[in-house]
């Protein structure tokens, strides 16, 4: 095997391949990223079984003089790759064991690994694709999928909800605590469809398509989900078992409503926070400050904390809107009201009550297709 190629067309498809290497794996080999060689083009592929990445490189730089196939050590391939100079690269394949890595006056050999000994990754048929814009997916992903859960107690609750019907895509993410909801519109002729995708998989195809803004396709098989952009095959394992029911979260009518400017809450609930104590969720090792909601006869809002080791914060702030006669009193975590703040583009939300001890939902008219929603906490 023996190549050249630009440098930085090489690293930009690297990149895009270290997501799928795991930090730690009990398959040594999957540490490696699968590279194969034709006389057209060049194929790489990285897997941590949960997730796969393969591109395919036909760069007019790059220039074949043997194929070839090997596996090659992927986190240190890629960091040389990165530190290099050079413009253009040459790898060579010596005796099926030594990768040699020439930039310039510079040359590095890596000890490769047998190329029988690697899984084969089986990717979904390019049939039937769903297309969506990279910035609209974008959009979900950030929306969502903070709100998954960290504890893989329930594991169908670690990944965001998708579902497909009458051409409107529904993204939904809990963690039993919080709820995050978003609807897409989709233009097509689709079949409806309803899976549940690890949200350490969204993360990394949310990075992967940072700057992208085209459209990818996205193909199904049972058990996987595959995304295509450019010239990356992007493939996700999706979880098993159903995605609960939660339209009976939502309370069914909101008597109280007040209506923010979001920066101006979303700073006054961050200073009253670095006061308040901490508490532990059920089954998590994740800390969150509780804060208090106070809205006062006067139509004023108090955020306020108490924490009898360290003192006291509290914060006025003077809505924008109110539709109440009542006053209500709530306890909630504000590291959940901050993510879900951040979550909207709008400047102006609103928080939406039915009962102190009932949740909340934090919506805003001008992105009416998104929600999220709180369970309170009790307080004495």
């Amino acid at each position: 095997m023996n190549f050249t190629i630009d440098r930085d067309v090489l690293l930009e498809n690297l990149n895009n391949i270290s997501r799928g290497l795991p930090q730690k794996s009990p398959m040594p080999i999957l540490t490696g990223i699968k590279m194969e060689v034709t006389k057209d083009d060049l194929y790489m592929t990285s897997s941590n079984i949960d997730l796969s990445v393969q591109v395919i490189v036909s760069d007019k730089s790059l220039v074949i003089t043997e194929p070839g196939k090997t596996i090659i050590p992927g986190r240190f391939f890629i960091d040389i790759i990165r530190k290099v100079s050079s413009k253009v690269v040459t790898l060579t394949l010596i005796e099926d064991k030594i990768l040699s890595i020439k930039a310039d006056r510079a040359e590095y050999k890596l000890h490769v690994m047998d190329y029988i000994d690697y899984p084969n990754i089986d990717f979904v048929c390019l049939e039937n694709p769903i297309s969506i814009e990279a910035p609209v997916l974008k959009n979900i992903i950030r929306q969502t999928v903070f709100a998954t859960s960290q504890s893989e107690k329930k594991p169908i609750l670690t990944g965001v909800n998708l579902k497909l019907h009458e051409n409107k895509l529904t993204a939904i993410a809990t963690d039993s605590y919080r709820l995050s909801k978003v609807i897409v519109p989709i233009n097509g002729d689709y079949n409806d469809f309803n899976i549940t995708i690890p949200n350490k998989s969204l993360d990394e195809i949310s990075k992967s398509i940072d700057t992208y803004e085209d459209c990818l396709d996205l193909y199904f098989s049972n058990n996987s989900l595959l995304f295509k952009f450019k010239n990356v095959l992007f493939q996700t394992r999706l979880l098993d078992g159903t995605y609960p029911d939660t339209s009976r979260l939502i309370p069914p009518s909101f008597p109280i409503n007040i209506k923010f400017n979001k920066e101006e809450l979303l700073e006054a609930v961050e200073r009253v926070s670095l006061l308040s104590p901490r508490d532990k969720e059920k089954d998590r090792e994740i800390t969150y400050s509780i804060i208090k909601l106070l809205l006062k006869n006067d139509q004023s809002v108090e955020i306020s904390t108490e924490n009898a080791q360290i003192g006291d914060a509290k914060e006025e702030i003077i809505p924008t809107g109110i539709n109440s006669s009542e006053t209500i009193r709530i306890g909630f975590s504000s590291r959940y009201l901050v993510e879900a703040l951040r979550s909207f583009t709008s400047q102006e939300v609103t928080l939406n009550f039915s009962e102190a001890i009932r949740p909340f939902v934090i919506s805003s008219e001008a992105e009416p297709n998104l929600c999220q929603l709180i369970l309170p906490v009790r307080m004495d």
